[in-house]
């Protein structure tokens, strides 16, 4: 069991890695995937008035200011439960997880929080606009069992991180609670299990609620408690692979959680910590969008566009394709227009020019050596190029700073302009494809390979533990 009198700030994660050493021998290769209704908790509108003023994003996207914003909106905001605020005064006995425990207390025992009666399956609809157009993504919210990586139908496709994953083990620990859900993609390309939710939503049979988030993103949810929808959602699920798109950290935790219990000897075949709150989005939902995710390096040393083609010589081939920073619009224009993971556009702040790359045969030659543990769709990746290629090999920088992201191509200027980045870079995302292939070959991307826009939002359903 975890050892509450050690952990309570972010930085004194790392050093207490050994307390948590588990077996895996309660867990056995699963052949379907086991999904199931749960009955969730949720915020009482009749108590909260708006669920606009409690939702908030996930808990590694909100940032100091949007966490002190959300603190603000409203005393019940579910930033409270996601991500309490540290205190330099926090102790043993006062900190942001005891604080987290007994803030849902009394929202339960306020009747702030209520819990459905009935097991549910909660479809979940995201209305947004990204580049002027108009989008709806479709899924649903159940409890889908937690196995860990390779004993069951659940795939990762990115590395995950030692201090996230023991934030959130103190978190679901203490409060013995999913607050936010793991985003998982399931292939369907008839979209027949979501199409028999959609019809039931819209017979009015079941309640639904609404909310706006802090980007515009309209959040619509159903309850669903038809046990003959249920039953058939579960089973058509039962054959489908999940492929994990955002929440991986949260996903482990769930397995670490569940172990925990099992070490405490509490474990049952029907406990609940048996299984974690997830949104399943079938991959070819018209909705689903993979935005890219750009990167600006500090701390490099500074090059002119000539001193980096030197570098990249034969490596890749070059263009000049602009000489301000706010070409990076016609850069990227050029880089989505051609379709290609090796078009990459690189900016160096020394001489303010913009280089496009294409990968020559010598450049693959050189990934291939560079990254030989690794399946070829991986090394084709342009995030894998940038970061294996050209940061670590061509220009021998194998520990630099950890770069900005940014997703939009304004912000990217806009951090450009006002940051010191000697080296920036506009890359193509990974593909639903490159997830599904490298998932199921067990090669996991780079750090934010991919970004599906929107995030799905913390607020709407929770799901006891216990």
């Amino acid at each position: 069991m975890l050892n509450q009198t050690l952990i309570y700030r972010s930085d004194h994660y790392l050093p207490i890695m050994a307390l948590f050493v588990f077996s895996f021998s309660l867990f056995s290769p699963t052949i379907s995937m086991d999904i199931k209704p749960f009955s969730g908790y949720r915020y009482n509108i009749q108590k909260v008035k708006t669920l606009d003023a409690v939702i908030a994003p996930p808990y590694d996207v909100i940032d100091d200011a949007l966490q002190a914003e959300l603190y603000a909106r409203h005393p019940n905001n579910v930033v409270r439960l996601i991500l309490n605020k540290i205190s330099p005064a926090d102790d043993a006995e006062n900190n942001r997880y005891t604080r987290t425990v007994r803030t849902l207390a009394e929202w339960k025992e306020e009747k702030i929080l209520i819990q459905d009666e009935k097991p549910a399956i909660y479809v979940y609809h995201q209305i947004f606009e990204t580049e002027g157009q108009k989008y709806i993504r479709k899924g649903f919210m159940c409890a889908c069992r937690a196995v860990p990586f390779g004993y069951g139908m659940v795939y990762p496709h990115e590395m995950t991180m030692n201090a996230p994953k023991l934030d959130r083990l103190m978190l679901t620990s203490s409060c013995k609670m999913n607050f936010s859900q793991i985003f998982g993609l399931y292939p369907d390309e008839s979209n027949r299990i979501q199409q028999g939710l959609e019809d039931a939503v819209t017979t009015g049979k079941f309640p639904s609620f609404e909310a706006s988030d802090h980007l515009g993103v309209v959040h619509r949810m159903w309850v669903v408690d038809d046990s003959e929808t249920v039953s058939a959602v579960v089973k058509a699920m039962a054959p489908k692979p999940i492929f994990i798109a955002d929440g991986h950290h949260r996903y482990e935790t769930a397995c670490n959680y569940r172990m925990q219990v099992d070490d405490m000897g509490l474990l049952t075949s029907d406990h609940p910590a048996n299984y974690v709150l997830m949104v399943c989005i079938a991959m070819e939902d018209p909705g689903l969008i993979v935005l890219p995710t750009h990167r600006l390096f500090p701390g490099l040393p500074e090059l002119s566009s000539e001193e980096l083609k030197t570098k990249l010589n034969g490596y890749f081939t070059t263009e000049n394709v602009g000489n301000r920073i706010d070409a990076a619009r016609q850069v990227w224009q050029r880089i989505e227009n051609e379709k290609r993971q090796d078009a990459i556009g690189l900016y160096t702040a020394k001489d303010g020019k913009w280089l496009l790359t294409t990968i020559t045969q010598s450049g693959r030659d050189k990934m291939n050596e560079a990254a030989a543990e690794h399946h070829p769709e991986w090394r084709e990746l342009g995030v894998s190029l940038l970061h294996c290629l050209i940061l670590e090999t061509l220009l021998e920088n194998k520990n630099y700073p950890k770069p900005t992201y940014v997703h939009q191509v304004d912000e990217f200027i806009t951090e450009l302009k006002q940051g010191n980045y000697p080296l920036a870079a506009l890359v193509m995302p990974a593909t639903i494809g490159h997830i599904k292939s490298l998932s199921i070959l067990g090669d996991r991307m780079p750090a934010k390979s991919t970004y599906f826009y929107p995030k799905l939002i913390a607020g709407f359903v929770f799901n006891p533990l216990e």
